[in-house]
C-alpha cells in the first residue's frame, strides 16, 4: 500500500511539473503576442511640407516619382492623378507628355465596338498594373494592394491625448508620411521570440492592422539610380516617395497654406478695426 502512495505521489508530481512547464510555456507564448496595433508608433519626420508654412521639395517630388514608377507602380495603382499634373512638380510640357507616353491605358470602344489600348497623353490618369481588383488580389496572395492616391491622408496613427491637442496648433497633418515612412523601413525588425507569424507574411510592427503584411519588402539600397547624387538608401527612397504620395494625396496644399494665412491676417486686421470703430462711435457715449 505505501508503495502504491508513493507512486501515485510521484505521478502527481510529475504531472504537475509537466502542467506547471505547459502554463509557462503558454504565457510565455501569449506575453509575445501583440495586444494593439501597431506595435511600434512612427516617429515624427521632419518633412518640408509640415507647418503653416511648409512647402513641397519639388526635388524630393521627382525622386519620389522615380521610386512610385520603378517600385510601387508594379502593384499599386494611383487612378485619380492625372499625368498633366506632374507640370506641378517642375516638369515641362513636352516632359510631362514623354513620361505619359511610357503608360498604355485603355480606351474605346472603336467603330467596331471593340476597345483597344493606346499610349497615355496627359490628360490620362496613371493606369493600374492589374485589369481588375480580383486580378491584382490573385497576384498578391489574396490581398489586393490599395491604391496610392490618397493613401497618405487615408493611412496614420492615431497620436491621442494629449498630443493630439497640440496638433491643432502644430497644424501637424504629416501622420500618412510618417507612417509610410515607417512601414517601408520597419521590415529590418524581427518578431520577437514566441510570436507567431502567418506563413507567406512579413512582420513589421509598424503595420497599422496587424502584427505582418502580405507585401515584402519592397526595396533595398541601391535599387534606384538618382540624378541629383542623393543617397540611395531605403531610408531616402522612402523618405522620397512618402513626400510624393503626400503631393498626391494633396497637391493643392500649399495655395490652402497661403490661404488660411491671408484669412488669418485679414480676420485679425478686421477684428482691429472693428474694435477701433466702436472706441471711436462710444467714446462719448456715457456708460
Amino acid at each position: 500500500m505505501k508503495k502504491i502512495l508513493n507512486g501515485l505521489a510521484a505521478f502527481g508530481l510529475v504531472m504537475a511539473g509537466a502542467l506547471g512547464a505547459a502554463t509557462a510555456a503558454e504565457e510565455a507564448h501569449n506575453a509575445a503576442e501583440p495586444t494593439h496595433f501597431p506595435i511600434m508608433k512612427p516617429t515624427q519626420e521632419k518633412w518640408s511640407f509640415s507647418g503653416p508654412f511648409g512647402t513641397y521639395d519639388r526635388a524630393q517630388l521627382q525622386r519620389g516619382l522615380k521610386v512610385y514608377k520603378e517600385v510601387c507602380s508594379a502593384c499599386h495603382s494611383m487612378d485619380l492623378v492625372a499625368f498633366r499634373t506632374l507640370a506641378d512638380l517642375g516638369y515641362s510640357e513636352e516632359q510631362v507628355k514623354a513620361f505619359a507616353a511610357e503608360y498604355e491605358v485603355e480606351d474605346g470602344p472603336n467603330a467596331d465596338g471593340e476597345m483597344f489600348t493606346r499610349k497615355a497623353g496627359p490628360n490620362d490618369h496613371f493606369p493600374s498594373p492589374f485589369p481588375n481588383e480580383a486580378a491584382a488580389a490573385a497576384a498578391n496572395g489574396g490581398a489586393a494592394p490599395p491604391d496610392m492616391s490618397l493613401l497618405a491622408k487615408a493611412r496614420a496613427v492615431e497620436r491621442g491625448f494629449p498630443t493630439f491637442v497640440f496638433d491643432i496648433f502644430t497644424q501637424y497633418a504629416e501622420g500618412g508620411p510618417d507612417y509610410i515612412h515607417a512601414l517601408l523601413t520597419g521590415y529590418d525588425h524581427e518578431p520577437p521570440a514566441g510570436m507567431e507569424v502567418a506563413e507567406g507574411t512579413h512582420y513589421n510592427p509598424f503595420f497599422i492592422a496587424g502584427k505582418s503584411l502580405a507585401m515584402a519588402k519592397p526595396i533595398s539600397d541601391g535599387q534606384v539610380t538618382y540624378d541629383d547624387g542623393s543617397p540611395e538608401t531605403v531610408d531616402q527612397y522612402s523618405r522620397d516617395v512618402s513626400a510624393f504620395l503626400m503631393w498626391a494625396a494633396e497637391p493643392h496644399l500649399e495655395a490652402r497654406k497661403q490661404t488660411g494665412f491671408s484669412v488669418m491676417v485679414f480676420v485679425l486686421l478686421f477684428g482691429a478695426l472693428v474694435y477701433l470703430t466702436k472706441r471711436k462711435v462710444w467714446s462719448n457715449v456715457a456708460h
